[in-house]
């Protein structure tokens, strides 16, 4: 992988890094707990626990995206950095790109074991 591409590919991480930081405040903000006194209705209060339960799942995939963006970063500069895990074929830049956590080519990602 030349310097550049890795250039390319630390921006690119870098700056998901950023976005994912805020994607992840922002659902801190929507799983605040759901008042139980009577300023809101039942049926609204069912809706809001709704809603809760999936800016729930959705800060869960944020932080785990944010952990593998994080990984990605600290090993871009090693020489396994782009190569595929299993078959040991280098990933295309198109794919780091587009995925910069990825570990697999597309060939190995899609065989089911």
């Amino acid at each position: 992988m030349t310097p550049e591409e890795r250039r390319s590919i630390n921006n690119e991480i870098k700056g998901r890094i950023t976005q994912t930081e805020k994607t992840i405040e922002s659902l801190r903000e929507k799983i605040k707990p759901i008042p139980l006194d009577g300023t809101i209705g039942r049926v609204t209060r069912m809706d809001a626990i709704g809603h809760r339960s999936i800016a729930e799942a959705q800060l869960r995939e944020a932080k785990e995206s944010l952990s593998l963006l994080k990984y990605a970063l600290l090993h871009l500069d090693e020489e396994s950095f782009g190569v595929c895990g299993k078959c040991k074929r280098k990933i295309p830049l198109e794919r780091i790109l587009a995925i910069p956590e990825v570990r697999l080519c597309v060939t190995c990602a899609s065989v089911r074991y």
